[in-house]
C-alpha cells in the first residue's frame, strides 16, 4: 500500500502538471497579475480553481457519467467556451495600447479576472474532459500512474508514481497542487514586472493571441460537431 505521504505529493505533481501548461486560465491569470497585481492574479486562479472544484464534486455524484453519454452536449460547450474566449481576446488585445506598464495597486478598471475564469472554466471542454476522464479515476478506489498524465519532462524527475485513486491523501495533494500554481504563478509574473516595465503590454498582447487562438479552434470543432 503507498504511504499516505508518496500519495499526497504525486497528488500535488499532479495538480501542478494540469494547472501549469498554456492555456486560457494561465493567459488570464497572466493578463491579470501584470496589469493589475498579484492580487487580481491569484483571484483569477481561484476562479478557475472553484470550476475545478464543482466538476469534483459533480463527478463524485455520479454527474460526470452521465453528461459523458450527451456528445451533443459536449460538442455544444466547445462553441460556448470559443465564443466567450473569443470576447476574452478581444478586452485582452484592448490592454494592449492601455497597458503602459505594470501597475500594481494603482487600476483604472476593476478586475474581472475571476469571473472570467470562472466562466470559462465552466465551459472548457478540455477541463471538463478531464473530469470525464481522468477525474473519475481520481475519486474512484483503485490505483493511477500518475506518470501517465504528466508531461513527458516531469515524468522523468518523479519517476514512476504508482497511487491510490480515491484517497483524501491523493485528492488534497491536488488541489493542493493546483493552489500553489494559483499563488506562485502570479507571484512570478509580478516580480518580473516590476523589473520589466514593458512586460505588462506584452503579455496582454500574448494573452489576446493564446484565447483567440483557443477560441478560433474551439468554435471550428464545436460548428464542425454540430453542423
Amino acid at each position: 500500500m503507498t504511504s499516505p505521504v508518496v500519495t499526497t505529493f504525486a497528488g500535488i505533481v499532479f495538480g501542478v502538471a494540469l494547472a501549469a501548461p498554456p492555456g486560457p486560465m494561465n493567459a488570464i491569470i497572466a493578463e491579470e497579475s501584470v496589469l493589475r497585481g498579484w492580487t487580481s492574479g491569484f483571484k483569477a486562479g481561484i476562479g478557475a480553481m472553484l470550476a475545478d472544484v464543482i466538476f469534483f464534486v459533480l463527478t463524485f455524484a455520479g454527474v460526470a457519467a452521465v453528461l459523458e453519454r450527451h456528445a451533443t452536449v459536449q460538442d455544444a460547450l466547445f462553441l460556448v467556451g470559443g465564443v466567450l474566449m473569443l470576447a476574452f481576446a478581444a478586452d485582452a488585445l484592448r490592454n494592449v495600447t492601455a497597458a503602459t506598464g505594470f501597475t500594481q495597486g494603482d487600476v483604472t478598471q476593476a478586475s474581472t479576472g475571476f469571473r472570467k475564469a470562472f466562466a470559462l472554466s465552466l465551459t472548457n471542454p478540455y477541463q471538463i474532459a478531464f473530469w470525464l476522464t481522468v477525474g473519475i479515476g481520481l475519486v474512484r478506489p483503485g490505483t493511477l500512474a500518475v506518470t501517465d498524465h504528466v508531461p513527458d519532462v516531469l515524468a522523468a524527475l518523479v519517476g514512476e508514481f504508482v497511487v491510490e485513486t480515491g484517497s483524501p491523501a491523493l485528492l488534497v495533494g491536488f488541489f493542493g497542487g493546483i493552489g500553489l500554481w494559483v499563488i506562485a504563478y502570479p507571484a512570478a509574473l509580478v516580480a518580473t514586472g516590476r523589473r520589466i516595465d514593458a512586460f505588462a503590454p506584452l503579455v496582454a498582447l500574448l494573452s489576446g493571441l493564446v484565447l483567440g487562438g483557443f477560441g478560433l479552434l474551439f468554435c471550428w470543432i464545436g460548428l464542425t460537431a454540430l453542423f
